[in-house]
């Protein structure tokens, strides 16, 4: 080969090379060439003069090429810049650039060499960064380490149109276990020091038992290992976790198959009961994504399902909306049989969902069923959402009754209705109507006016979250029954709650955080608490406080 040894009519051309995770056999034919014909090949090296990139495609280097170690400072040393590691990593490179820039105006093509691909996490994009705006410049991908440990593990990380994410391992273990609780596939890279974090993050975020530890993929030394088997003092920086999407049913590591998954992992039966929400995808909880995500079966009321995409051998098992208790034993004896079951509720599983249901099964059901792990995972709630697109208007003490007298008398509602207005609290109305019921709501309206002023504010909130949402804010006397239905939520203003209008027309609604005797100013509203007094008010009623 023969070398430029004077300034050149034309610089030279840079490249960036990728070369994939290790295995000499996975560079590409391109990148060979490139090697073969470089004048120049630039190569990572930590102090000790050793480089994997080099030792990768050290067989393709021609007599005549110069070699250029650049040598990386080392992280789990003191750096002597008085910046600190950033400083001395950031004049690494510029110092590089520079004498990459000396060859490239001298005629000499460089080819900087890079494992697994150049542009993902690769250390020369930083080079690039600095030189390619002033230099002819190529990228060659290579194979990266993600795809190779994938293929390693025989584990296709998606399928279809599920996601996956890569993690840095240098990232805050909350930050992880944030990241985790999303739905998909993941690896988790630069691992080395940041084992027993990940570890934690992978622990906290519940799917542990479905990561897979690989080091050196497809090198000399690759070591395949479930998480829990690896020994955290042993852990190299060329190492990476991949969590499958879909529980795999074997690993091409010999070891890791005699520990496989089954269809539930943990051996321990498992029933997850969740809320979706009132209808807006993007108020769906990652922890609830991930566990519809993880389950084989879903378990609702159908028009709850249907808001749940299908996936890959998952089975929905969609009923009426008068069958809790049947829906609620059905999900128990599947989660018996090592089902991974989830209980689908709209809203909050809580409240007036299938929560209850589901715990009251399990205290009747066999003694079996005591054994099963129960998680009920939160979700936004009709009166939540209500709330927040009117303003605050249950700022203050409110309390959170069903219409519905299916499971319970109508006396007993009526009186829950006149012992939270005796006690002045704001009033959140679930389930006020249906087809067979239209006039409750009548009657609880006006035993509401005999305690409240008729210019009270009340809230009605109609499929929210969905894409024909509407919120009607509007006062006690003017609520016409009639305007209401089942998808409607319904929110009571207590004697302090106020409502203004914005400069836009828009109306707010909220109630005070603070509350004094001066409050109780409306004749109505003493008139009738003196005339209840505590008999009502010491009902069993259930209620939210506001923390002060």
């Amino acid at each position: 080969m023969t070398l430029p040894t004077h300034p050149p009519t034309q610089p030279g051309r840079l490249f960036g090379v990728g070369l994939g995770p290790g295995d000499p056999e996975l560079v590409t034919l391109k990148a060979l060439r490139i090697i073969r014909e470089a004048h120049v090949i630039a190569f990572p090296t930590a102090k000790h003069g050793r480089s994997i990139a080099r030792s990768i495609v050290a067989s393709e280097l021609t007599h005549g090429q110069i070699e250029l170690p650049m040598v990386y400072p080392l992280t789990t040393e003191a750096p002597s810049d008085p910046g600190g590691y950033d400083a001395a990593i950031e004049d690494f490179y510029d110092r590089t650039a520079e004498e990459i820039s000396v060859h490239l105006q001298q005629g000499r093509d460089v080819a900087v060499l890079c494992e697994g691909d150049p542009f993902f996490y690769g250390s020369y994009m930083y080079l690039h960064d600095r030189l390619a705006h002033r230099f002819l410049t190529e990228v060659v991908p290579g194979i990266s380490s993600v795809t190779a440990a994938s293929s390693r593990l025989g584990i296709a990380l998606v399928r279809r149109d599920s996601v996956m994410t890569v993690l840095p391992a240098t990232l805050s273990e909350d930050q992880l276990e944030q990241k985790l609780r999303q739905p998909g596939a993941f690896v988790i890279i630069k691992i080395g020091r940041n084992f027993a974090k990940v570890k934690n993050a992978l622990r906290r975020a519940r799917i542990e038992d479905r990561a897979y530890y690989i080091e050196r993929a497809t090198m000399a030394a690759e070591r395949v290992l479930r998480v829990q088997d690896v020994d955290p003092e042993s852990v190299p920086y060329f190492s990476l976790i991949v969590i499958p999407n879909a529980v795999p049913n074997a690993i091409s590591d010999p070891a890791a198959n005699e520990t496989a998954h089954t269809t539930n992992a943990s051996n321990q039966p498992e029933i997850v009961v969740l809320g979706l929400g009132p209808g807006d995808p993007d108020w769906i909880t990652p922890e609830v994504q991930q566990a519809l995500h993880e389950a084989t079966d879903l378990v609702g009321y159908q028009p709850y399902l249907d808001r749940v995409p299908h996936h890959p051998g998952q089975r929905h098992h969609g009923s009426d909306n008068k069958v809790e208790a049947e829906r609620a034993r059905d999900a128990l004896a599947l989660a018996a049989s090592g089902r991974r079951v989830c209980v689908v509720s709209s809203g909050d599983p809580g409240i007036f969902a299938m929560a209850t249901a589901v715990v009251q099964a399990i205290e009747e059901g066999p003694e079996a069923w005591r054994s099963i792990q129960l998680r009920v995972l939160p979700g936004v709630s009709a009166m939540q959402a209500a709330a927040a697109r009117a303003g605050a208007p249950l700022g203050h003490d409110f309390c959170v009754l069903s219409l519905s007298n299916r499971l319970k008398p109508w006396e007993i509602i009526t009186q829950r209705i006149r012992a939270a207005m005796s006690a002045d609290l704001g009033l959140a109305l679930y389930n006020p109507v249906s087809s067979e019921r239209r006039w409750q709501l009548g009657e609880a309206r006006e035993i509401m006016l005999q305690y409240r002023l008729p210019q009270t504010p009340v809230v009605l909130g109609y499929n929210l979250g969905k894409p024909n949402e509407r919120v009607v804010i509007t006062d006690l006397g003017s609520l016409d029954p009639a305007t209401v239905d089942m998808q409607t939520i319904l929110l009571i203003g207590s004697s302090t709650t106020k409502m203004f209008a914005l400069a836009d027309g828009r109306k707010l609604v909220y109630t005070p955080r603070t509350y004094g005797t001066a409050d109780l100013k409306t004749d109505a509203l003493t008139s009738a608490a003196t005339k209840e007094g505590t008999k009502e008010i010491g009902m069993e009623i259930a209620t939210g406080a506001a923390t002060p």
